[in-house]
């Protein structure tokens, strides 16, 4: 991060939720159409499984049934594992007496499920795949919501050498030089997806009984990681989350940290489209989207700690306009270091001096 540009995010937090706060309601209106749809079910699930209950019929102030009073959300495990969407969800559900049901799954399966119509929305971490999946028109109106950063963990006593390295690639190359156990995920999440560019960028196949894979979630395999003593690639705010319980430490840090740009982590939310399954529930989609990208939804994932720590940062609200949110990544030629230095202003923005 640079010294050059002073940032003070208190108070462009405050700008930017004034402009939009008066606001917020119109826009998610707009988006919603008509008159909400018939009333539904409030729910009172947590929106921390795959299952969600029932519960009172009363909405807030402000709020109102949307579509038939379900939506079904496929997520990546980070936003599942960290506890976030148990912060977000109950909001949500009680504002406008819709159930969230959530199919945590990598992103790679989430963009399939919402592919496949299996999800009204899909909330995910794979830039790429996210513009293919607008590119084949499975999903519509994409919205940036938040982001953090991946870090490179292992055992504290580093049989590697590679603490304090400034390159993810270096680091990776010196991991199998050296043939020290690295578990990957391996399966097509977004974390493993920017894994394997890491690996491609720095030269290597990774191969050989150094080389295993977990196929689960960030959680489980940063537990298995710290099991036996393995190096892997995680998503910071999982990564804190659980810290207290694994003996794994960051050796590599990300950009959040003035690490390197590759390991950039940015989310974002796309309903999927009803044109090709007319069975989805839009509206209820879009409303999702409306409330996660609102002033009430980005303050509740900028509060949101684990072990003290601020897990992700929210980057919906801007004062400047951000029109490639909404299409594929390079629908304008857009190049690398393009995207690079769009997510080093979201950090010079959004993260403050002393994380």
């Amino acid at each position: 991060m640079s010294d050059e540009q002073p940032r003070d995010w208190g108070a462009t937090r405050r700008r930017l939720l004034q402009a939009a706060g008066a606001g917020s309601a119109l826009v998610l209106a707009g988006c919603l159409g008509g008159d909400g749809g018939d009333e539904g079910e409030n729910g009172t699930g947590d929106g921390s499984g795959n299952e969600s209950g029932g519960g009172s019929s009363d909405t807030q102030s402000g709020g109102g049934a949307v579509g038939d009073g379900e939506l079904v959300l496929a997520t990546t495990t980070s936003t599942y594992d960290t506890g976030l969407l148990d912060a977000l969800n109950p909001v949500f559900q009680d504002m406008y007496g819709i159930t969230v049901r959530v199919i945590s799954q990598g992103t790679g399966a989430a963009i399939e499920t919402g592919r496949a119509g299996d999800a009204d929305c899909i909330l995910v971490h794979a830039r790429n795949a996210e513009g293919q999946f607008i590119s084949d028109g499975a999903g519509v109106n994409r919205r940036d919501v938040m982001f953090n950063d991946f870090v490179v963990v292992g055992p504290e006593d580093d049989p590697a050498g590679i603490d304090g390295m400034s390159s993810a690639t270096e680091a990776f190359a010196t991991i199998a030089e050296q043939e020290a156990t690295f578990l990957s995920r391996g399966d097509d999440s977004g974390t493993n997806k920017k894994e394997l560019i890491v690996w491609e960028e720095a030269g290597v196949e990774p191969s050989g009984s150094w080389y295993r894979e977990s196929g689960q979630g960030m959680g489980d395999t940063l537990n298995q990681a710290s099991q036996s003593g393995a190096y892997t690639l995680a998503d910071r705010g999982t990564y804190l989350s659980q810290q207290d319980n694994i003996d794994l430490v960051i050796h590599v840090q990300g950009p959040l940290k003035d690490g390197p740009a590759i390991l950039r982590n940015p989310y974002g939310v796309i309903p999927v489209n009803p044109a090709v399954h007319d069975n989805v529930n839009y509206q209820a989609a879009m409303a999702y989207v409306g409330f996660l990208t609102s002033p009430q939804g980005q303050s509740a994932i900028e509060e949101y700690t684990a072990n003290g720590s601020q897990l992700f940062f929210p980057n919906a609200l801007s004062e400047e306009p951000q029109f490639g949110q909404y299409v594929p990544q390079d629908w304008d030629g857009s190049t690398e270091s393009m995207a690079a230095a769009r997510f080093h202003h979201w950090v010079d923005t959004a993260v403050p001096e002393d994380f």
